[in-house]
């Protein structure tokens, strides 16, 4: 079996996220890694907390923490709420590690004895009001391309286009919104990127026809319009020192890489985190280093980080010029929306991670999510949406399905499966559809393709639903008992194939299904659409429980409730 590599775009570490932020890269990057596990590949499934940069510095002085305190305990808390989402992270790591330090300065290093890296004067922000100079996030102003008035002096987060601070319109400090700013000279290190642009478009050639058409033409995009060199240096307190034995005039005055320079590293960075806990038994350099033969590396993020993995990341790889894993597969995903307009936690718009597990256990938000994941468009959440897909879906065609089969077996044949007569052309018909349903299944997944994934999940289920109300045991028993007690053995055989094969998106109710039979050697981490036929896996005589309802229809009063609470009029 392959060996899996897959990281998911560090979220950054100021804030809790909201429910686009899970379903443009963490979640899918979760249900992936499981559902290759259970197939039998050897998965590594890596992300971190992205700790550097000013946003860190600012929350941190705006909670009156130091920064490194700060970013402690919101690494904590983020990762609380990771767990609380089932996402089985092989490790979650941080960006301020020391392991994360030395492989950046290693790189920083080898780019600059490879004729990558600059140094250059600039002219820079400087804040006297502030007494320091201000890096590109400290500045904020207005777009110069699409007139947003919060535009960041690195980007504007409306239009996505790159700036400079000195790009802005009415620039002001982000730390005491001063508007009395200067431009004066400092040093940085510049990677030439420039230099590396042919090698880049090479790179890119290679692949992005096997990529998403989003993550291609963002990539081809950029190269189009020609790459620059890029600062990557920046006047902070905190973030990843310049080594002083390359650059000691930087280094005396504290210069640290620009957060974008360190934080695709932190993903080797991270394995190297997991990897010292056990050095005996994990390697981390066979997975990133000479590992291009042996390791298929898949990322996934929003559209908004897509140029930093395809172009900027690729290129600070190829002038490392030494044979480190570059990414085979990109998944990028849209926005999701809240009523067609941005989440917002001034403004009292949207659901974030942390609420929502407040409001309902995981399974709810990782099905609704990833059956609606904003692949081929930005997808737009409502509360309507959300009520009526886990009424249907979850609450009516799976729930439903499992309550009523256990409960009306155990009402009139007791505890245990029941025998009944032998399968006849229902259950075969049945069988067939199973595994044709179940190839679709896999197929789906193996694409990453997850909405057309989930569709194929829901087909499954309905299949259960359909051979019951076509077989009606309850009518059936009272002419065939033994043909009762065989339609419901099927049935239950569907509910332990569906807590197999639905385990990568709703984990704990699929634990909850699987554990319901009393089986002695229920070891299988997969059924294979052959086997699925047969639908035998729970023989009679195996003891079962009724569970507890595995998910609660919501109601009009829920609905009511939800939409006063975070707001759920469309976007003005």
């Amino acid at each position: 079996m392959a060996r899996h590599l897959i990281t998911s775009a560090l979220p950054y570490i100021n804030g809790i996220k909201h429910l686009g932020n899970m379903v443009g890269s963490m979640l899918p990057a979760d249900v992936y890694s499981r559902y290759l596990r259970q197939r039998g590949h050897d998965v590594l499934y890596i992300c971190a907390t992205d700790e550097h940069g000013t946003p860190a510095e600012l929350a941190a002085k705006e909670q009156g923490l130091p920064v490194d305190e700060f970013c402690a305990q919101a690494h904590d808390a983020q990762k609380a709420v990771y767990d609380g989402f089932a996402l089985a992270f092989d490790y979650f790591g941080r960006s301020s590690s020391p392991q994360n330090v030395e492989i950046t300065q290693h790189f920083a290093r080898r780019l600059n004895e490879n004729g990558f890296i600059e140094e250059r004067a600039i002219r820079q922000v400087y804040s006297p009001a502030d007494g320091r100079f201000l890096p590109d996030r400290y500045v904020e102003g207005t777009c110069p391309h699409c007139g947003y008035d919060k535009a960041r002096g690195d980007q504007c987060e409306n239009c996505t286009r790159v700036l400079d601070p000195t790009d802005l319109i009415n620039p002001r400090s982000a730390i005491s919104g001063s508007t009395d700013l200067e431009v004066r000279e400092t040093k940085h290190l510049f990677l030439l990127q420039s230099k590396l642009q042919h090698e880049v478009e090479e790179w890119v050639s290679r692949h992005e026809a096997d990529w998403p058409q989003l993550a291609s033409s963002i990539a081809r995009k950029w190269l189009n319009e020609g790459l620059h060199d890029r600062a990557i240096t920046r006047d902070l307190d905190w973030g990843v020192p310049v080594p002083a034995d390359t650059w000691p005039d930087l280094a005396a005055e504290g210069k640290v890489f620009y957060v974008w320079f360190d934080a695709p590293i932190e993903y080797i960075g991270a394995t190297k985190e997991w990897s010292d806990l056990d050095p005996e038994n994990r390697d981390w350099r066979s997975w990133w280093y000479e590992a291009d033969d042996t390791v298929r590396y898949t990322e996934f993020m929003a559209k908004d980080n897509v140029p930093f993995h395809t172009v900027m990341f690729p290129a600070t790889e190829l002038g490392v010029r030494e044979p480190w894993k570059k990414v085979d597969y990109v998944k990028a995903f849209n926005w999701l929306t809240y009523y067609g307009g941005k989440f917002s936690t001034s403004q009292k718009r949207g659901v974030f991670t942390d609420q929502a597990l407040d409001i309902l256990p995981a399974d709810y938000w990782r099905y609704f999510l990833i059956a609606n994941a904003p692949e081929s468009d930005d997808s737009s959440f409502t509360w309507e949406h959300f009520t009526a897909t886990v009424n249907k879906d979850l609450a009516d065609t799976l729930g439903n399905f499992v309550n009523r089969v256990l409960s009306f077996s155990k009402k009139r044949f007791g505890e245990e499966v029941p025998q009944g007569s032998a399968a006849g052309e229902a259950e075969a018909k049945l069988g067939e559809q199973i595994a044709e349903l179940l190839a679709e299944y896999e197929a789906q997944m193996e694409a990453l393709q997850f909405r057309k994934a989930a569709a194929a999940l829901r087909a499954l289920w309905s299949a259960g639903n359909s051979y019951l109300e076509e077989k009606a045991p309850w009518l059936e028993i009272k002419t065939d008992k033994d043909g009762a007690a065989l339609t419901l053995r099927t049935a239950m055989n569907l509910i332990h194939l569906y807590a197999v094969v639905s385990e990568p998106f709703i984990p704990a109710s699929a634990k909850v299904m699987r554990e319901a039979f009393a089986l002695t050697d229920d070891t299988a981490t997969w059924v294979s659409p052959e086997e699925a036929k047969a639908l035998a896996a729970v023989p009679a005589g195996t003891a079962f429980t009724v569970p507890p309802v595995l998910f609660a229809k919501l109601t009009d009063d829920d609905l009511a409730a939800y939409k006063e609470r975070f707001g759920g009029e469309p976007a003005q």
